[in-house]
């Protein structure tokens, strides 16, 4: 399975480049733990994951808001992963005020 995301600034209606985006997995009790960290590509993409992908379970990721939006220092969406063998992509569309996700192809 594979995981990319990417980034678009709806206020200048550009990709936002260079935009922190941490990868959690929930346990069994409800912990996030942190399975990887990386930056969007001057695209707003996300392409790969250091460290390799997250498999089956629940995970969410964490994008560093805070440089587009004085209202959102950050955003998260949280998806579950149940076939380890299919693509999925988690854009986010970010303007000041408001912000939206969908799975992607």
């Amino acid at each position: 399975m594979t995981l990319s995301t990417h980034v678009l600034d709806a206020a200048r209606g550009a990709p936002a480049p260079d935009l922190a985006v941490r990868l959690e997995r929930r346990d069994d009790v409800g912990l996030w733990t942190l399975l990887a960290e990386a930056k969007t590509d001057a695209d707003g993409r996300i392409r790969a994951w250091p460290g390799g992908d997250p498999g089956p379970g629940v995970h969410r990721l964490v994008f560093d808001t805070a440089a587009l939006s004085d209202f959102f220092p950050e955003v998260t969406v949280a998806f579950t992963i149940k076939d380890p063998e299919q693509h999925l992509h988690v854009p986010l569309l970010l303007s000041p005020f408001a912000y939206s996700t969908y799975r992607g192809s």
